[in-house]
């Protein structure tokens, strides 16, 4: 990923409203070039809204938006060096695929030579060569899907905007695509923005992410940054799996803060900003990052009782309750390794967080 001294689109300020609801609360935020960039959130948090604001398909109603440093508010969706791949994928039923790639092309002028020289070289970039003059119902949804996305790039856009193009798909071919779209993007060089409400894509395939909620930019970050640092209990709790366990704040020395979870347990964490003795607060630990014990492992484990334990395949999920405390989620590798650590329901345990791993949130 390069970095260029001029965003790729730079949102200032843009609000979007339909009457008495917005859509969208005055969101700042710059998207570099040749990033693979992705809007996060829950269905009607305004992601798309945004998406369909970049393209032109909506107005702004206040701020402005930059396409590398030039305003684009008063051009039309097809004067926009941008290109957009939708949900539904909208090829022509009675077009070959060279014709459904060719076709934008010819709509812009270029001689259907050209055209199809340009659709080829899309096609085979996308590893469908073969599939050239067949129909779109004699192609897999994934094949569908690349097709989509050959036609999307054929104009050369500078940023491509994806509406959740996998969501039609299934488990195991949406996580193969996950993998094909960024290697798409690092072999174009192009910027992608991509909406999805789904974290395990967006921790997957994006070089920075942005969580929306309620129109409203929760946390931008680097994957491994929001979902280890998470600024609020939003973030946390939306992003993967977390415990998220409310606290009293006893005491703060030396940037540490020892935190009162019910049934008299204790937890040391490193106090953020604007904590103060004696406050309420949450903490977040995600259950990966909890260790199960037949005895204390080191001063300040957790007393707990095993409720159940759940095969999911790559990993074993424990629910155990603390002594007199809330419940706690624990995640082990199904692994020799791991399997060492899980116990049998009602079995007694001590759980110990690894060092680090405790997030104070205050909001």
């Amino acid at each position: 990923m390069t970095d260029s001294s001029t965003p790729a689109v730079d949102i200032e300020n843009a609000a979007k409203r339909y009457g008495d609801f917005t859509a969208i609360k005055s969101m700042s935020l710059s998207i570099r070039d040749n990033e693979f960039f992705t809007l996060l959130g829950p269905s009607g948090c305004g992601k798309t809204t945004l998406l369909r604001m970049i393209a032109g398909f909506e107005d702004v109603t206040e701020g402005a938006i930059f396409l590398f440093g030039s305003e684009i508010e008063q051009l039309p969706p097809n004067k926009r060096p941008v290109n957009t791949v939708f949900q539904n994928y909208a090829l022509f039923p009675h077009m070959t695929i060279l014709e459904n790639v060719s076709f934008g092309l010819e709509m812009q002028g270029n001689s259907r030579v050209d055209a199809h020289k340009r659709a080829g070289e899309m096609l085979e970039l996308v590893q469908l060569s073969e599939f050239a003059q067949r129909k779109p119902a004699q192609l897999s949804g994934g094949q569908q899907q690349r097709v989509a996305l050959a036609r999307a790039l054929a104009p050369s856009p500078r940023v491509l905007l994806l509406d959740e193009p996998l969501s039609a798909l299934d488990l195991k071919l949406r996580k193969a695509m996950q993998i094909e779209l960024k290697h798409l993007q690092r072999e174009t060089g192009i910027t992608f923005i991509f909406v999805t409400h789904d974290q395990e894509e967006a921790l997957t395939m994006s070089d920075r992410i942005a969580v929306m909620s309620a129109g409203e930019l929760q946390q931008l970050g680097e994957p491994r940054d929001v979902y280890e640092r998470p600024r609020n209990r939003f973030v946390a709790d939306f992003i993967g799996d977390t415990n998220l366990l409310e606290v009293a704040i006893t005491d703060i020395a030396d940037n540490l803060a020892s935190c009162h979870v019910q049934g008299g347990h204790q937890i040391q964490c490193g106090a953020s900003e604007g904590v103060s003795k004696g406050m309420t607060a949450h903490l977040s630990v995600r259950p990966e990052r909890l260790l199960l014990s037949a005895a204390p492992a080191e001063e300040g484990s957790l007393r707990a009782s095993v409720k159940e334990n759940i095969f999911v395949g790559t990993d074993i999920t424990t629910l155990l309750t603390l002594d007199g405390g809330p419940d706690l989620t624990v995640r082990t590798s199904n692994s020799a390794r791991g399997a060492a650590r899980v116990f049998d329901p009602g079995a007694d345990v001590f759980v110990t967080v690894e060092a680090g791993a405790a997030r104070l949130l205050i909001n």
